[in-house]
Order: C-alpha cells, then sequence, then structure tokens
C-alpha cells in the first residue's frame, strides 16, 4: 500500500525533475510512512511513498524490469499475486523481489495493457516504457483505490490524492464550477470531474495511456459489471454454497500480508459477517475495532459489536468520540478529504483508524455489501416494483387512455405519477433516476448560484450510465448506479482517505471482483427474498451465510449506516458556528453563491423543527465553506 505520484510531458522546453517529485510525495506522506523512490528519466518521473504490508525487506519501489526498459510504482495490494507469480515463473520470468508490484510489472511485459484482466486486488498504478515512450495508468475494477490525474494539454500529473498534484506548483487552483453544481446535489463530486479546473479522476475499471506518439490521456474500459436479464436459473443450496465459497475465499485472500490484520466492526450485519469469516479462516488472534460517539444511545452500536465479538472471540477495542473531537477534526477532514465530501460519517470512521493503527497495519470491513447484494430500503423497492408490474399487467387501453383522461379531469396534479407507473420497467430508471443522495434540485441551485451559472441536471448523469447496461431489471439497474456513483465517490473515497489520514490499510471482500459477478448474474430473489415470515428482506443470500455464524439478533436488526447524531447540533450547541462560518463578511462561498441564500438555509437548518433534509442541506454548505477556507480556490 503506498501513495504515488508522477508527471508527464512532452514539452522538452519544460523538463521536470525529481525536486516536483519529493514534492507531490511529501504531501502524502500519511500513505506511506515506511519509505520513499523516485525515477526520473528527463520528461518522465516517478515517485511513491510505501506503506509496507508485503514483502518487507525487498519490495522497494520504483520497480524496474530486468532488461531496465519498464518501471513501476504501484499502490494497493494484488491478491492473486503468488498464483500469477508462479504461472510467470513457468513462463521463465525472474523475480528479483517477493511483491506482488513485480508481478504487476512482469505480467504487463507478457501482455501489455491487457495485464489488468488477471489482477485481483485494488490498485492504482503507472508503467513507464522507455522503448515506447509511453506512460501506462490503471485503476481496480470498484475504485476501491483513487487516482487523479491533472492535464492541461502540455503536461500530464498523476497522483494517489489531489493534494500532491496541487503541491507540484504545476496546478492552478481554479475551482469547477460544474463540479460545485453537482457536489450541492450529491454531496460529493462523481467521477470523472473533481472540485478542480483540469484535475480529473481516473473511473474504476479504466486505464489511461499517454506517449510522445499521442501526447494526450486515452482512456479505455476494461471491465464493467455484467449484469443481464439472461441469467441460468439454479436450485437456491447452489446459490447459497456458491456464495460462501466465493465470500470465504475473498476473505482468505484478504488476510495475507506480513503484518497484523483487524476488522473495522460496526455490529452490523455486513462487518459482523466478515468477523466471522476472519474467524473461520484465521486461527491467529483476532483484533476489532468499534466507534461511538458519547451521549448518543440512539445512535450507539457498542452493544451490537460486543456481541460479535464475544462470538467470534475477537480481541475487541472502542474508542468514544463527542462533540469536541469532531468539531476539531473538521479542518483535518477537509484536508485529507482533497474534495469536499459532506459524508459526516468520515469523522467517526477517522477515530477508529486511529484507534486501530496502535494495533494492526491491515484492516478488512464490510463496504460494498449493500451495493452488490441490494441492502438498504431495498426491500420497499422491489414491493412498489412489484405493484407497478401489476398494474401494467392491465389493458392498455384502460391504464393510457381510460385513466389519463379520467385524471386530468379529477385529479390533474396526478398526471406524473400515472406517467412514472406507466413507463415500462426497461425505462423506469433511466427517465426517473434513483439514486442515494439528491439533497438540491437544478431549480434549487439557480437560486444559490449568485451568476447565471446553469449546468445540465446532476440527476441527468445518472440516466446516462444506464443507457448502455444488458438488463430490463430495477433492481440490478438500481445496483449498478449505486456502484457507479454512491459507492466509489462517497463509501469507497472516504475509506481510503479516512484510514489511509492513519497510514492503515483497508480491504473490503464485499468487492473482490468475483463476487461482484457473482451477485450480478444472479436473480433478484438471491439479493432481495423472502423471509422466513414471509416478508421481503434485503442482502437475502448474506443472512443465509450468517445464519450458520452469527447470533440471530445481528441478523434481524434494521440497518443503522454510520449513524452521527451531529445534526441535532445545528439547533443547539453550534448554532452559532453556523453563523459565523456561513453569514460572516469573510464568507468564502460569497464568492460564488448568494448571501441571502446561504442566510436563509442557515435559518432553516438551525430552527429547531427543522427538517431531515433541511439540516443535510447545511451541513453540505458548511463542509463546502470550511474546504473553502482550507484550499482557497480562485
Amino acid at each position: 500500500m503506498c501513495g504515488i505520484v508522477g508527471y508527464f510531458s512532452d514539452n522538452f522546453d519544460n523538463k521536470l525533475d525529481i525536486s516536483i517529485l519529493k514534492c507531490m510525495c511529501t504531501n502524502i506522506y500519511h500513505r506511506g510512512p515506511d519509505d520513499e523512490g523516485y525515477f526520473c528519466d528527463f520528461n518522465v518521473g516517478l515517485g511513491m511513498r510505501r506503506l509496507s504490508i508485503i514483502d518487507l525487506q525487498s519490495g522497494k519501489q520504483p520497480i524496474h524490469s530486468q532488461d531496465g526498459t519498464k518501471i513501476i510504482v504501484f499502490n494497493g495490494e494484488i491478491y492473486n499475486y503468488r498464483e500469477l507469480r508462479s504461472t510467470l515463473m513457468q513462463y521463465g520470468a525472474v523475480f528479483s523481489t517477493q511483491s506482488d508490484t513485480e508481478v504487476i510489472l512482469h505480467q504487463f511485459e507478457r501482455e501489455g495493457t491487457t495485464c489488468v484482466h488477471k489482477l485481483n486486488g485494488m490498485f492504482s498504478f503507472a508503467i513507464w516504457d522507455s522503448q515506447k515512450k509511453s506512460l501506462f495508468l490503471a485503476r481496480d475494477r470498484m475504485g476501491v483505490k483513487p487516482l487523479y490525474y491533472y492535464w492541461d494539454g502540455k503536461t500530464f500529473l498523476f497522483a494517489s490524492e489531489i493534494k500532491a498534484l496541487i503541491a507540484s506548483n504545476l496546478v492552478p487552483r481554479t475551482l469547477n464550477p460544474k463540479a460545485l453544481w453537482d457536489y450541492l446535489t450529491f454531496r460529493y463530486v462523481p467521477q470523472p470531474e473533481t472540485i478542480w479546473q483540469n484535475i480529473y479522476k481516473l473511473p474504476p475499471a479504466h486505464t489511461l495511456t499517454i506517449s510522445f506518439d499521442k501526447p494526450a490521456p486515452q482512456i479505455k474500459r476494461y471491465w464493467d459489471i455484467p449484469y443481464t436479464d439472461e441469467i441460468n436459473i439454479k436450485p437456491i443450496d447452489e446459490y447459497i454454497s456458491e456464495f460462501e465459497a466465493l465470500f470465504l475465499d475473498a476473505v482468505r485472500l484478504r488476510l495475507i500480508a506480513d503484518v497484523p490484520v483487524g476488522v473495522l466492526l460496526s455490529g452490523g450485519i455486513d462487518s459482523s459477517a466478515v468477523a466471522a469469516a476472519i474467524a473461520e479462516l484465521h486461527n491467529r488472534g483476532l483484533n476489532s475495532f468499534s466507534v461511538a460517539f458519547a451521549d448518543s444511545p440512539q445512535t450507539n452500536e457498542l452493544p451490537y459489536a460486543r456481541q460479535v465479538a464475544q462470538h467470534v472471540g475477537t480481541n475487541h477495542h472502542e474508542i468514544i468520540i463527542g462533540n469536541k473531537e469532531f468539531m476539531d477534526f473538521l479542518p483535518r477532514l477537509v484536508y485529507y478529504s482533497d474534495e469536499p465530501l459532506a459524508d459526516l460519517a468520515a469523522i467517526p470512521l477517522y477515530y477508529v483508524s486511529s484507534l486501530a493503527c496502535q494495533h494492526v497495519k491491515v484492516v478488512l470491513s464490510g463496504e460494498g455489501s449493500d451495493e452488490i447484494l441490494a441492502g438498504y430500503n431495498f426491500d420497499g423497492s422491489m414491493h412498489k416494483w412489484e405493484l407497478i408490474r401489476q398494474f401494467q399487467n392491465l389493458p392498455y387501453w384502460f391504464r393510457h387512455d381510460f385513466l389519463i383522461h379520467l385524471v386530468q379531469i379529477l385529479h390533474p396534479s396526478s398526471s406524473a405519477f400515472l406517467e412514472k407507473i406507466n413507463t415500462p420497467h426497461a425505462l423506469r430508471l433511466i427517465r426517473f433516476p434513483q439514486n442515494m443522495t439528491h439533497y438540491l434540485t437544478s431549480q434549487e441551485k439557480e437560486n444559490l448560484f449568485l451568476d447565471d451559472s446553469s449546468f445540465p441536471d446532476s440527476i441527468e448523469k445518472i440516466s446516462e450510465e444506464l443507457k448502455h447496461l444488458d438488463t430490463k431489471e430495477p433492481l440490478h439497474q438500481a445496483l449498478y448506479t449505486y456502484c457507479q456513483s454512491w459507492l466509489v465517490e462517497d463509501l469507497l473515497m472516504k475509506a481510503d482517505k479516512m484510514t489511509m489520514a492513519n497510514s492503515i490499510e483497508l480491504r473490503v471482500p464485499f468487492l473482490d471482483y468475483r463476487l461482484v459477478e457473482w451477485a450480478a448474474q444472479t436473480p433478484p430473489n438471491i439479493k432481495v427474498g423472502i423471509s422466513y415470515n414471509g416478508k421481503l428482506e434485503t442482502k437475502w443470500i448474506l443472512r443465509r451465510f450468517a445464519e450458520k455464524r452469527l447470533p440471530s439478533a445481528i441478523i434481524q436488526r434494521p440497518k443503522q449506516g454510520f449513524p452521527v447524531p451531529v445534526y441535532e447540533w445545528l439547533s443547539r450547541s453550534e448554532k452559532t458556528w453556523v453563523f459565523d462560518i456561513l453569514c460572516s463578511a469573510d464568507t468564502y462561498l460569497n464568492r460564488w453563491l448568494k448571501p441571502k441564500a446561504l442566510r436563509n438555509f442557515s435559518k432553516k437548518g438551525t430552527a429547531q423543527h427543522a427538517s431531515a433534509v433541511d439540516k443535510h442541506q447545511l451541513w453540505h454548505l458548511l463542509i463546502l465553506e470550511l474546504w473553502m477556507k482550507e484550499w482557497k480556490p480562485n
């Protein structure tokens, strides 16, 4: 696990040097405090900070090929590197280290850019080929590891974090107004944009090549989640056995390390299933870690986590934070997260990671389960979709002629609802997109922006992602949407930034690509199925796995997410702070947003009986203002 940086320029009058790399790496020291390494070759440079996890002694980067023509820097873990190494040695490859980094390099030498198809892991890496004068970058399939790049038409920079790009002093701090527009709807900036002009995210499952022959980034998708309507239906027991085997193997691979491994344990079914799987596979003492807020019994999940810890036999550790710890961390939150990210669960995640780093270097967690196995409230969604299916079985003339005419006469405001339920299933989520977060509409944003800025409706991006999908099933369309946006830009982004801020590595077994592909090719009832009481239940297949390994109270408890009580503070302890931040003469947001509108949001969000939406919108603006004060965009 590392932080990587680099540059490429075909402008021979603008030769860059190692000082740029060192400056960039210094700003991501937290990603790799154990070691550093650099390579420069005229207008190309590679740098890294290393967090030693595998091959502690000889895995120093950058790593060169035997003939010296190819050089790699790598961030992440390749979980199947031992199998790949064995195969490569049969073809004559000679290794000088025991690291997974060198395996990628040999795989690239053998297969070129298609080497990514062989890799099972979380990764972002860069390989310089001095013979072809080309730089090749790749990011893992689900986007567990981030990779950013800057391109101004002449100079190309890349890094694991945006702060490293900024530190090069080659990147103007120019705000991207389109990203600001989208952030206000989603509470994160959706890929491939970032909050800065000319800085982009390389999307998950994509590669990028830039060379002297083609001196502009060539971006290509190499994998996609294979949702399909052509499903080979199997007996239920066969699905249960397949899931068990895949999930246990995904966890087994993520236990490979030359340093201690632990688990982040919330007491929910996802992290608890991971803990139970580790206990089943791992005969050494396992450390587990949990966090809670002080004086907030309604959000305290520690009793559930303790129950699981005792059940599976972990050495359990807890940390409790309060108002002071939360508020004190806010300036560092916007520093570590690079972009405005208003998921306040990032802060307890930081603190539990700080606890974990005192005991281990690697932790496993349950991210991704909801997005591939249909958690959240998809039981309600499936029930609604089934009712609509039944409605659409009624004669066409009745639904489209008689009812529409009747509604226009008796209840014109219901016409939009009738149009929605008449929309064919295959087009439902394209015309009416579904996303986890949707806080400000285009009209609300137009009223908020200081100038006449107007961009395409943010939610339309969700529709575009579905148009190439080979399935008519609404559940699968919705899960695909969640994986392309919410999962990668919120859950995985905050997980990477908050754990790496504490110099520990986070591994997510639910996002093993084999498990993701398997889940995509199972029927909906394997994900949202009928429980023993005859009602629909989410993550049906995971609950069958858990029944053999966890207490029933853990399996049956409702999902809480990562609860934070801070929304209630807005009308109490932090009300004055809100107005100081958003309604002062030196409020940074006044350059882009209307001061009067900011005051109105502050009043609504701090009112005694403010709605949940009002509070969320206010926190989004607060995080945005704190981010602007930290990074000072132009």
